[in-house]
């Protein structure tokens, strides 16, 4: 049974050519796939800039951008292409059609290759929908429904799970499209993909892990972004341990932690005398790592005149002490994460485009807890068996899963192990964690 009808093809008609502007491969791959079928030529792009390079270059009759793109603000790269290529079918990837667009007489081959692909879709950064935080709670029943493989019976945090379902309050700003851990497109994620320790087994957090493993293995810089406390250096970590320098060291900085006069001599050490206190040469965080993996956490908080300072490591690999004149030869694999997105800021000056190019070749978004709250129970699993690992590991009680489920969590996965470490405290010797035990007060940093 088909789901959606296919278009009629004119046998006769000219090769029409489409062009595709994604970040992810596989759906432009997917797409191009069904467009093919359709007798259309089809050509892709990375990023909003190689978009319109092609554009330039031969003249499309058709463009479907992604809903994101790595480079370039997507609403910026909408308004300017349609005033420069006016009359093309531009149309994004979630189907939407700006009103100042012509109407193709090919827009129902596009529209129904999209569906298409988004039917048969289960790894597209957009298979769980953002969640939009409300001052009303997401109802845990619900939040329940999407659990794809309950917790045993004997687990501490099963905790009577069934009764508790039917007792706690209905009330929800927004319902979660997701159930029984299927993607919002109907297919089955495969837990096997997931990485060890990226707990969950939702399609956003399975393509963290198929995006790790297929980049891990290479040189290739990656730029992880995602909310404050949704496990980037997890992710990094990951990165460096499925590489081929998972032997060599991990070092990691914190831009945003080190005042600014001493950032530079902390990434690219100094000599003796350098400047006032330095009264030993000291090895910068790049050179202990050479070999190995260096991660530039909170990137974007790196002031301006350094960017252009590491820009010019990472171009070739060389790198001069503060106070020393030789330069030094260095093998690192650059990783870097910020919360914020980039893309914009470079527009406005804030942040080095050009390092940005250079950090951001390929990009790992980490989702908030919001956009996988049904990976909750696994996570609070998870975080009770490393709590307990020097004493009896605790487990919850209905009322205090009740709260949990019902918090929006905005300090993500963080928060969470936070509140459970507090409630673990709190509780004492008291083997079961109660709701007055559940504290959300001074969770979030």
């Amino acid at each position: 049974m088909q789901l959606f009808p296919v278009p009629p093809v004119n046998p006769r008609m000219r090769p029409r050519t489409a062009l595709v502007a994604s970040a992810d491969r596989s759906f432009r791959q997917r797409l191009a796939h069904v467009l093919a079928g359709l007798r259309w030529q089809v050509r892709e792009a990375e990023g909003g800039a190689e978009a319109w390079t092609e554009a330039e270059a031969a003249l499309p009759d058709a463009v479907i951008v992604d809903s994101w793109l790595p480079d370039l603000d997507l609403g910026e790269f909408l308004g300017e292409f349609k005033g420069r290529f006016p009359e093309v079918d531009l149309v994004t990837a979630a189907g939407n059609v700006a009103a100042e667009s012509p109407r193709g007489p090919y827009r129902q081959e596009l529209l129904y290759a999209l569906r298409h692909c988004q039917e048969t879709d289960t790894a597209v950064w957009n298979a769980v929908p953002a969640i939009e935080r409300s001052d009303r709670a997401m109802a845990p029943l619900e939040l329940a429904k999407t659990i794809d493989a309950p917790l045993a019976a004997d687990t501490p945090a099963a905790c009577n799970l069934a009764a508790l379902l039917t007792s706690l309050p209905a009330g929800i700003a927004r319902t979660i499209s997701i159930q029984s851990g299927r993607t919002a497109q109907g297919a089955e994620p495969n837990s096997s993909d997931r990485l060890p320790g990226l707990v969950g087994n939702a399609a956003c957090m399975l393509e963290v892990s198929r995006r790790v493993r297929l980049v891990a293995p290479r040189m290739t810089p990656v730029l992880i972004e995602g909310p404050t406390g949704s496990g980037k250096e997890l992710v990094a970590e990951a990165l460096h341990r499925l590489s081929t320098r998972s032997r060599k060291p991990f070092v990691a900085i914190n831009c945003a932690a080190i005042p600014e006069a001493l950032l530079e001599a902390e990434l690219f050490g100094h000599t003796r005398g350098a400047f006032t206190g330095a009264v030993h040469g000291r090895t910068g965080r790049i050179e202990a790592a050479d070999g190995g993996t260096l991660f530039l956490d909170e990137i974007g908080e790196m002031p301006l005149g350094l960017q252009a300072k590491l820009l010019r490591f990472v171009e070739c690999g060389e790198l001069q002490r503060v106070g020393d004149n030789e330069a030094v030869k260095v093998d690192v694999r650059i990783l870097a994460a910020t919360h914020q997105a980039l893309a914009p800021q470079t527009q406005n000056g804030a942040f080095r485009s050009d390092l940005y190019y250079r950090l951001a070749v390929f990009l790992i978004r980490t989702p908030s807890l919001a956009e996988h709250v049904e990976d909750l129970l696994p996570l609070i699993e998870h975080f009770l068996q490393k709590l307990g690992r020097d004493t009896p590991v605790k487990r919850l009680d209905e009322s205090a899963l009740a709260k949990l489920g019902a918090h929006d969590w905005p300090g993500n996965v963080r928060e969470l192990e936070h509140v459970l470490e507090r409630g673990v405290i709190l509780a004492g010797e008291n083997p079961v964690l109660t709701a007055q035990e559940i504290d959300f007060g001074l969770a979030v940093n």
